[in-house]
């Protein structure tokens, strides 16, 4: 038997290991999908059985129950009386198959199913597609109130497109959120913690920091030295945004922003502009976060400021739900008059 080149070896278990990877893919998307369309037919079927009998809600929970008790007994798990139910919500919500994606695995339409508005509901879906997020990511989103937090910043016009089309990344405004969510980090509310504590944490932490930023963003580094004059100064986090294409700053502050805080970080972006950029970079975006702002103070200190700067709001605990439904409600409501 000859010897077999440990070079030509090593690159037909290459190819077979990709093949082999690639037709597991192939299958589970195929299993997948014949799984979610099965389970929608399943709720179609039941609540038309339900409207051609005029089933009262009653013997709707009866109805339920039997089946659960029968199914399970013929194929085994997965048929209780809860997953029919959400079988059974899985086709009230999404009554036209050609919506599905192909994407999503049932679990995705579990977490989304719980989604009662239905603006939001398409926002996840789409964005669980663009984003391709993982059941934990997505729950992980929808606790934060992702929907919500990027809508409050857009007019009626832009919360409809949202809906239909997911985040799209065209403008610096895109990126920003209003608040940031740090939940991730564990740190308490009442702890009394520091600038440098918290820039820690989110680099210890600088994948899920990532996610929260949003698609496109690249670390650089963190406090990035610059040399303005004969004095230097260190920028708190730089990042680079790939879709965008350009580099964006962010400066953290414990506590309340004030103005000076605003004009140092339009300082460093004329610097960035002139130092930094090279060809084909788009002008630099600065973020300034911290825990508390005030609105008026913020719009003079940024009046006729012509660079992309924008000062928003961190918080190191999940925003609260009725709160933020509230203002989106009264934000369409008011574009509506």
């Amino acid at each position: 038997m000859q010897n077999i080149q440990t070079s030509d070896y090593e690159t037909l278990k290459h190819q077979l290991k990709t093949l082999l990877t690639q037709g597991r893919e192939k299958a589970y998307s195929l299993v997948n999908s014949v799984l979610v369309e099965t389970y929608w037919n399943i709720g179609k079927y039941i609540v038309e059985f339900e409207q051609k009998g005029d089933v009262k809600a009653e013997y709707g929970k009866e109805l339920l129950t039997k089946l659960a008790k029968d199914l399970t007994l013929e194929y085994g798990k997965g048929f209780s009386r809860s997953n029919l139910f959400q079988m059974r919500a899985f086709y009230i919500k999404f009554p036209k198959i050609q919506t599905l994606s192909d994407k999503l695995s049932w679990s995705h339409y579990v977490e989304i199913l719980k989604v009662d508005d239905e603006l939001e509901r398409n926002f996840y879906l789409k964005q669980c597609e663009k984003e391709n997020w993982s059941v934990r990511e997505l729950k992980r989103q929808l606790k934060s109130m992702f929907f919500h937090r990027i809508a409050l910043s857009k007019d009626k016009e832009g919360v409809l497109e949202l809906s239909q089309k997911g985040q799209e990344i065209l403008t610096p405004q895109d990126i920003v959120k209003e608040p940031y969510v740090f939940e991730f980090l564990g740190i308490e509310q009442d702890y009394r913690y520091l600038e440098g504590e918290l820039e820690s944490k989110l680099i210890e932490n600088l994948e899920k920091f990532l996610l929260e930023l949003g698609k496109g963003f690249a670390f650089i580094g963190r406090q990035y030295k610059i040399n303005i004059g004969s004095r230097h100064f260190f920028i708190d986090l730089v990042f680079y945004h790939r879709i965008l294409k350009c580099f964006v700053l962010i400066d953290l502050k414990r506590g309340e922003i004030e103005h000076n805080d605003i004009g140092q970080m339009n300082m460093y972006l004329n610097y960035f502009k002139n130092e930094e950029n090279v060809d084909g970079d788009n002008e630099p975006i600065g973020i300034v976060l911290g825990a508390y702002k005030d609105n008026i103070l913020v719009e003079y200190a940024t009046q006729n400021i012509t660079n992309s700067l924008f000062v928003s709001k961190y918080q190191l605990y999940l925003p609260d739900k009725e709160t933020l439904v509230g203002e989106l409600h009264r934000l369409l409501e008011h574009k509506n008059k």
